[in-house]
């Protein structure tokens, strides 16, 4: 077999440990020589209590620390720029994000501009960070996005729009995997972050452009996690085998989208973000289903070599097991417990033009689809999933 030429990154180190976070100072202490930590993350899991044994660890270890806890869902610029004002302020040295996706988003880019000159509004695209970034460690809250592993910040500009920076640079120096963080997260968002999880996998395994034999395996493997451990991870939060599995699960998929793109269904899960801030890993969710019917005649093969992964029931041709997958995957979601409809989330049924209209702007995402989008069949897939 001949190998279309191909590059690969991820992260340098990783570290999976039970309860890891309670050791945070000590593991870091170890591997940076930078002291002034500022620790990026949410008031949620400030209120939750989840932060200051953290922060008291890293204290116990030698590090200073400066809290930020202005982060917030599908984060817009002006967090960006008051996380930097507050690490410059303060004088950090390393950067620590610690929360979900958009926590370890702002951290990334945190870490760029605090010793850059550079705008952020000069990075957005692919390959325009310039220089180099602070020490950088991600520990991620939640098993969905795969933020920890990729080298993509997703931030709201304007109202309503979003935009990425992709470059090397957002690579994090150190990832902590700690399961435990994840043993409160409400079923809701357990089910949302999961699916969303296994999207990156399914995408990534049938991305258009860039889809390679390395982030095949941790496709099929994340894919394989995710899709035991959904459903158990939903009904008993504690389940630790099931937490640890969801972790892990949602980190592999993240390193193979990070060097084989997503594609539609995040393009046209942006716009819900966007206009009814509807978490990122629901809108994906949300529009799986649907575009999951719509390209399964052109990923007919693929679909079918997952449906083996999730080891769907039944035989038959290639079209035939990937019609089951799919209904697998509809299976899945629907025992998750997560919201279903866009008219269960508050979505309307008169903006679904304006949502197609403005997927369309996605064209970083779009290109990597197996079947051209074009705006009527936006529209058409919102409607099926409204």
């Amino acid at each position: 077999m001949t190998i279309n030429p191909f590059e690969f990154r991820t992260v340098p180190s990783m570290q999976v440990v039970w309860g890891g976070a309670a050791k945070l100072g000590e593991i870091l202490a170890g591997r940076f020589v930078q002291r002034k930590a500022l620790l990026i993350t949410d008031s949620g899991l400030v209120q939750a209590g989840l932060i200051q044994p953290i922060a008291e660890a890293l204290s116990a270890s030698g590090f200073s620390v400066e809290t930020f806890d202005k982060v917030v869902a599908d984060p817009p610029e002006h967090v960006v720029a008051e996380c930097v004002a507050s690490a410059k302020a303060f004088g950090a040295d390393i950067v620590i994000g610690l929360g979900g996706g958009s926590s370890l988003d702002i951290a990334k880019l945190v870490a760029v501009l605090l010793v850059s000159d550079q705008s952020l509004s000069d990075m957005y695209g692919i390959g325009n960070v310039k220089g180099s970034r602070a020490p950088l460690v991600l520990v991620p809250t939640t098993a969905g996005t795969g933020s920890e592993v990729t080298n993509i910040s997703i931030i709201t500009t304007g109202e309503t729009t979003k935009m990425g920076v992709v470059s090397p640079q957002l690579y994090a120096d150190f990832v902590l995997l700690d399961a435990e963080l994840t043993v409160g997260l409400p079923q809701v968002h357990t089910a949302a972050t999961g699916i969303d999880a296994m999207v990156h996998a399914i995408e990534a395994y049938t991305s258009k452009h860039k889809k390679n034999p390395l982030s095949d395996c941790l496709a099929r493997e994340a894919l394989r996690l995710l899709g035991d451990n959904l459903v158990a991870a939903c009904k008993d939060g504690k389940n630790r085998h099931a937490r640890e599995a969801m972790l892990l699960g949602a980190t592999l998929a993240g390193q193979a989208f990070a060097n084989s793109p997503v594609a539609a269904v995040h393009a046209l899960a942006y716009p819900l973000g966007g206009h009814y801030h509807i978490p990122h890993g629901l809108s994906n969710a949300l529009m799986l289903g649907p575009i999951l019917r719509f390209n399964a005649a052109a990923a007919a093969p693929l679909y079918a070599e997952l449906a083996d992964v999730l080891k769907v029931p039944g035989e038959g041709d290639a079209t035939t097991r990937s019609t089951a997958f799919v209904q697998h995957m509809e299976k899945l979601m629907d025992e998750s417990g997560a919201p279903r409809r866009l008219r269960d989330v508050g979505v309307t049924d008169n903006s679904l033009a304006m949502l197609a209209s403005d997927a369309m702007k996605q064209t970083r995402l779009l290109v990597n689809n197996p079947v051209e989008v074009r705006e009527e069949d936006a529209l058409a897939l919102y409607r099926e999933a409204f």
